[in-house]
């Protein structure tokens, strides 16, 4: 999530995209933030204001002479409150209103009296999109300071495809939290190694971990939103990569080592959190392995150190590693810093981080060991980007 809860207006126009905001405020009040849902009446004809006041908890407006509102106010009263209104979704009319000060209604009138910032997340047909009268009003919009997020190209509920779909809730979601993010790292470079390589013993078979790549993608996630310029090398994880500037797959321990030595060049810092197999089987057999003698052996064989690598560089980047122990977690990981020669490590318990969606950390650099609260590995890789940033600018 971001650096606090943040409490929004969501702000729903008529239109079939509506449904989705069903699911939207489910994610954003699981994220730790407030809704308060204030709709046109064309909405209320999509979705029902008791659905959405059921999953904000809060009592959803519509009319702007609501007597639930005590001073006879609710476009300033509700607006004041707000850190930021989000329109998802926005219809064609409701874009043209806002580009010309138009407030007729409550949502468009608490609109033109906010003090905190608008998002609008557009949903029409993709005609209605690409007419120029709605480019100019989204052009004006972006000059006035609204923030658009989307829309997407897709299949329509009108059965067309073409841009004009608003954005999934997850979208939505991302928009918000990036906006309120610091952007504590605009104009640098950060790669990242994520998941588990897989070290192939036939074609079919293969020697892996059980790493999901979990805390890779969410402290990518995070350098995005703080308007750095990502990279990730996965190997095989459990998740979806975010929209990171760039991601590579990368399936086994050497093919790693060598995607990340040809992009680390450019790179301001490399953080190490993919699961990297120590040993490679010798020999990978071209065909599958049969079963036949009671015994297999196999002989194994050292992969290169990607982070030890990457910090032998004539000009290497800030490294930080990750550490995953089973015993003796903190002595083990601070062996690997001085061994790997990299200025901090964060240590975490494998038997409880892998494949898990929260952790438990500690940094651990020349100043100390510094433990991170039990915390959702978004809000890990928050506070770990935030260390990152007191040691690099």
């Amino acid at each position: 999530m971001t650096h606090r809860p943040l409490h929004l207006l969501l702000g729903v126009t008529g239109g079939i995209a509506a449904y989705k905001t069903a699911e939207l405020i489910r994610l954003l009040v699981k994220h730790g933030h407030s809704v308060q849902v204030v709709m046109t009446e064309a909405a209320t004809h999509f979705i029902t204001p008791t659905t959405l006041q059921a999953l904000s908890g809060n009592p959803v407006f519509v009319d702007s002479w609501d007597q639930r509102i005590s001073n006879g106010m609710p476009h300033i009263e509700l607006s004041r409150k707000a850190d930021a209104i989000l329109i998802a979704p926005a219809s064609a009319d409701f874009i043209a209103k806002l580009a010309h000060g138009f407030a007729n209604d409550l949502l468009s009138t608490l609109c033109l009296a906010r003090e905190c910032p608008l998002m609008v997340a557009p949903a029409m047909n993709r005609q209605m999109w690409e007419n120029a009268a709605t480019q100019r009003n989204v052009t004006q919009l972006q000059q006035d300071g609204i923030t658009i997020l989307g829309p997407d190209s897709g299949e329509q509920a009108c059965g067309e495809i073409g841009q004009g779909r608003m954005l999934e809730p997850e979208d939505l979601l991302e928009g918000i939290e990036a906006f309120f993010t610091p952007k504590l790292f605009a104009g640098k470079k950060i790669l990242i190694t994520a998941g588990a390589t897989m070290e192939m013993l036939d074609p079919v078979r293969g020697i892996t971990n059980i790493s999901s790549g979990k805390m890779g993608y969410a402290l990518a996630r995070v350098a995005l939103r703080m308007g750095a310029e990502v990279t990730v090398v996965h190997g095989h994880t459990y998740a979806a990569c975010p929209s990171v500037t760039q991601d590579i797959f990368a399936g086994s321990a050497q093919a790693m080592y060598q995607t990340v030595m040809q992009h680390v060049a450019s790179q301001d810092i490399f953080i190490g959190v993919a699961a990297v197999a120590d040993y490679r089987p010798e020999v990978s057999s071209t065909q599958k392995i049969k079963k036949s003698e009671e015994t297999l052996t196999i002989n194994l064989i050292k992969n290169k150190d990607i982070l030890a690598d990457v910090a032998s560089l004539p000009n290497p980047p800030y490294c930080v590693g990750f550490a995953a122990e089973t015993e003796h977690v903190l002595d083990y990981a601070q062996q690997k810093r001085v061994a790997k020669r990299i200025p901090m490590i964060v240590a975490n318990h494998a038997s409880t981080a892998m494949g898990s969606d929260q952790n438990t950390v500690t940094i651990i650099d020349e100043q100390g060991n510094h433990s991170l609260e039990t915390d959702t590995k978004e809000n890990i890789a928050y506070k770990l980007l935030s260390y990152i940033n007191t040691k690099v600018t």
